[in-house]
């Protein structure tokens, strides 16, 4: 008897952020073989990092150096194991044969990103033959060096998922992914699609929060709270060239991380909540300006990622945003905590239906292209 065949609405998403805090899985239940198909989330969870080897991937991702060949080759293997593992871990918490899932789309974890380097690159690892090797399930991986080899930025991805799933008809909308980086996209009624990042959202926070307290992150914006913004310090922040750079536009930790912020502190002498206040008011300043200067007439941003959770970072991007509706995705059936896994589990099943899965209105690359490889089960 032969085995049963995959669902081939049913699909599943690896995504590790900037941040590096967890590997976010989702399982996903596509209504049919359309692009504008709705999706609805099955089974979604955030497992944790072995410790060791997310500080070599937060240490890599701010810049720093590896020690040989060998560690990147390890790493990449022990990256692609922990999100084999994942896969495996939430289809055994749904109560899911692996062989029903059709397809896996997995992020992987970026430790480098130079878009605009003499010789453009960006390097996500987790070895899309190890992931397929462990879980049985064809794997759809490598999906941002295509867009980079084409002339784009290879990010953001996720506005052609946000177009078709949360465009409307009826008014100008934006959808703000409050990640370790934060990102736009612009979604007119009529008219491109453009998307971008703006700077940083939760990283430096996670990174100052982690150094100054032991913990990864300010549990509802608690620490920044307690400080006060520290005007000197946020213009000094806010003038780095990078902020007024036009789109497209990419960014991660090795351009604002720790050191950046040192070189800003300098001999201040300002408090460590303080400067947390600080830096969280960089976060919704920035994103504020950014939605201002290139969709002026925005009536509602659709909000995700790991900062939807600190209302302090909400209530300050408001207050710069005053008229405009700040909701999170849920009201639109997007889970925000897992929106960008669904996104790369969308992004497998384009792929796999051989439909490009960048835009060039948002990457800057010269044409559309079909993003990733493929690696059969």
């Amino acid at each position: 008897m032969s085995p049963p065949a995959p669902d081939p609405s049913l699909y599943l998403g690896l995504i590790s952020g900037t941040s590096a805090d967890g590997i976010d899985a989702a399982l996903v239940r596509f209504a049919s073989d359309t692009k504008h198909s709705h999706c609805e989330l099955v089974h979604g969870r955030t497992y944790p990092w072995d410790a060791t080897v997310r500080s070599r991937l937060v240490a890599l991702g701010q810049g720093g150096d590896a020690t040989s060949l060998d560690e990147l080759g390890a790493l990449d293997v022990q990256v692609a194991q922990a999100f084999a593992d994942a896969a495996t871990r939430l289809l055994d918490e749904a109560g899911v044969g692996r062989e029903h899932v059709h397809a896996l789309g997995s992020h992987g974890q970026t430790v480098r990103h130079r878009p605009e380097a003499r010789h453009p690159f960006t390097w996500q690892l987790g070895d899309g033959n190890v992931i397929a090797e462990r879980t049985g399930i064809t794997t759809v991986a490598d999906f941002r060096r295509r867009d980079v080899a084409a002339g784009g930025h290879g990010a953001p991805l996720m506005p052609a998922f946000h177009a078709a799933m949360l465009h409307s008809l009826d008014e100008d909308r934006a959808v703000l992914n409050l990640g370790g980086i934060a990102n736009f996209t612009l979604l007119p009624r009529v008219g491109d699609v453009r998307g971008f990042d703006t700077g940083p959202a939760n990283a430096l926070l996670d990174a100052w929060c982690e150094r100054q307290s032991g913990q990864a992150f300010d549990a509802g914006g608690a620490f920044a709270a307690s400080g006060r913004i520290d005007e000197s310090l946020l213009a000094r922040l806010l003038d780095d060239p990078w902020f007024v750079l036009p789109p497209p536009k990419s960014t991660g930790r090795e351009q604002f991380h720790l050191d950046w912020l040192q070189a800003q502190l300098g001999d201040a002498g300002i408090s460590a909540a303080d400067v947390q206040a600080t830096l969280l008011e960089l976060s919704a300043a920035t994103v504020a300006d950014a939605l201002l200067a290139t969709q002026l007439n925005t009536r509602r941003v659709l909000i995700c990622g790991g900062g939807v959770h600190n209302p302090l970072l909400l209530e300050r991007i408001g207050a710069h945003l005053p008229g405009v509706i700040l909701e999170s995705t849920a009201a639109h059936g997007l889970d925000p905590d897992f929106v960008e896994a669904m996104g790369f589990a969308w992004l497998a099943r384009e792929t796999l239906a051989g439909r490009p899965g960048n835009l060039t209105s948002v990457t800057g690359a010269k044409g559309a292209r079909v993003l990733g490889a493929i690696y059969p089960a």
